[in-house]
């Protein structure tokens, strides 16, 4: 699975740490995320979207 987290962090200025933070999570899962190497859940999935300000059908990609 593809994402768009990492431009859209970039967009609003925040780190993986930030963002980790505001969702909950390690900064290690948003790099794993971001690499497209671990698959959220729906929850984790909506949180990421909401602080992001976009959809889940735009910041993930379905190969």
């Amino acid at each position: 699975m593809q994402t768009k987290i990492k431009e859209y962090r970039a967009k609003y200025e925040l780190t993986q740490e930030e963002l980790a933070q505001k969702v909950g999570v390690r900064r290690e899962t948003i790099v794993f995320l971001e690499k497209g190497k671990y698959n959220p859940s729906l929850k984790l999935a909506y949180q990421i979207a909401k602080i992001l300000k976009t959809s889940i059908e735009k910041l993930f990609i379905l190969e």
